[in-house]
């Protein structure tokens, strides 16, 4: 294993770490969205899309839970990219694509999937084009086959408490940042912009996100299961709530 492929796992549990500041009950989404992916399987090792991977935490799981998976990863950040492709190595397909435009679908190896998953990443598109992708997304599975979407999706029936669990959280991930028990998402990127190998990467980064992501996008869960409803999905629903984070699941 060469210096590079270790770092890179060094990487992984440092983002892991820096992601569970802001969902602690990040593992329990992982674990629902694969178990919807395994019910549509009938045992069958899946073809999984994992969408806007980052890292590749998605396919690292779904790869120790289905070992003979088929595992594609899209996302755009070079430098989340290249971690990814040292840590999951020759176990997955690897794909550079813009899910801003309808042309990421041009990128991708296979012509159908069996699921889809995505999580805490899609919240950075404005809606018109989470409604457009969503049905991009139907028409790369194949027919029973599912999406799951794990993101920040408060209960518009709980708006005060919603607020009450979002301003806790807030308190606990600030009170674990200055004890330094975990890295915040700008100290994370500041690490690795200082780190030889993720510097050029994260140069690259910056180019693409000039000003950072766009304004994060925070609708209810109802407004994601309506708007798979029309995309043509035959079933939707909630898999998973957390707080104000849910997974909603999608059956082509």
């Amino acid at each position: 294993m060469t210096p590079y492929m270790m770092d890179s796992w060094a990487w992984q549990e440092s983002w892991d770490r820096q992601q569970e500041a802001y969902m602690p009950d990040r593992e329990h989404r992982f674990t629902a969205m694969l178990d919807a992916l395994d019910a549509v399987l009938d045992g069958r090792p899946p073809r999984l899309l994992d969408l806007a991977g980052g890292t590749g935490t998605i396919s690292l799981r779904a790869l120790a839970r289905f070992p003979g998976a088929e595992v594609t990863l899209l996302d755009l950040d070079p430098a989340l990219l290249a971690i990814a492709g040292a840590s999951l190595a020759d176990r997955a397909t690897i794909v550079t694509a813009d899910l801003g435009t309808p042309e990421w679908r041009s990128a991708l190896p296979h012509r159908e999937y069996d699921g889809v998953l995505t999580a805490t990443a899609l919240h950075w598109l404005p809606g018109d084009r989470l409604g457009a992708l969503y049905g991009e997304i139907r028409d790369v599975l194949r027919p029973g086959g599912i999406f799951v979407n794990a993101d920040h999706m408060p209960d518009d029936t709980l708006p005060e408490l919603t607020k009450r669990l979002a301003d806790r959280a807030r308190d606990r991930r600030n009170a674990r940042y200055a004890a330094g028990s975990v890295p915040s998402w700008s100290d994370w990127w500041a690490r690795a912009g200082a780190d030889p190998t993720l510097a050029p990467l994260v140069a690259q980064r910056h180019a693409i996100y000039p000003s950072g992501h766009s304004p994060e996008w925070n609708p209810p869960a109802s407004w994601h299961l309506t708007a798979l409803t029309a995309a043509g999905f035959t079933e939707v629903g909630t898999v998973w709530r957390g707080g104000s984070d849910a997974a909603v699941a999608a059956v082509r």
